[in-house]
């Protein structure tokens, strides 16, 4: 086989492969549209940073953020509960529902200083909404300095319980 003709093969080959892979007039993508939801947001009020300090934790700010993906409907923000490691309820962020407007957020924040939850804290978020949404962004962040040193970074929320619209 000469070269000339290896290159019309390849040629050939990877463009029959790109319209396999990616065929013409596929869907494109669908939002989920969901009615209420609820989810399980995983933080930390504490890690372990360094071997040498097993018994030392480090203290980590610890904040969940809310936001309303959807461009025309609110939706009520029924529960923010904060557990500890054991699964021990600590708060009731919430004393009445929250509305969160189209494009809008909320944060909820646990101070450095609350060492209560532990390294596997966790909010339970609960929301619903009479027409549906688009599906909220519900995120873990935890940010800490101790001295020279920072860490951040951030966690998903996962899915407990919800109602998809039709």
């Amino acid at each position: 086989m000469t070269t000339k003709t290896f290159a019309r093969f390849s040629f050939l080959f990877i463009t029959f492969s790109l319209f396999i892979l990616y065929p013409q007039g596929s869907k494109a993508l669908t939002v989920e549209r969901w009615l209420d939801q609820t989810v399980y947001v995983p933080v930390y009020s504490h890690i372990y940073a360094d071997s040498r300090f097993k018994d030392k934790p480090f203290q980590l700010t610890a904040i969940i953020s809310i936001r309303n993906t959807d461009l025309n409907t609110p939706f009520i923000l029924e529960k923010v509960d904060y557990y500890d490691s054991h699964g021990k309820l600590l708060q009731h962020y919430l004393k009445k529902p929250v509305t969160i407007a189209p494009l809008a957020s909320t944060r909820y924040i646990v101070p450095e200083s609350d060492t209560l939850g532990g390294s596997g804290a966790k909010f339970i978020v609960s929301w619903s909404s009479k027409n549906s949404v688009t599906e909220p962004i519900i995120e873990g962040i935890m940010i800490g300095t101790k001295m020279q040193q920072g860490i951040s970074f951030v966690t998903n929320s996962q899915i407990l319980s919800g109602t998809k619209a039709d």
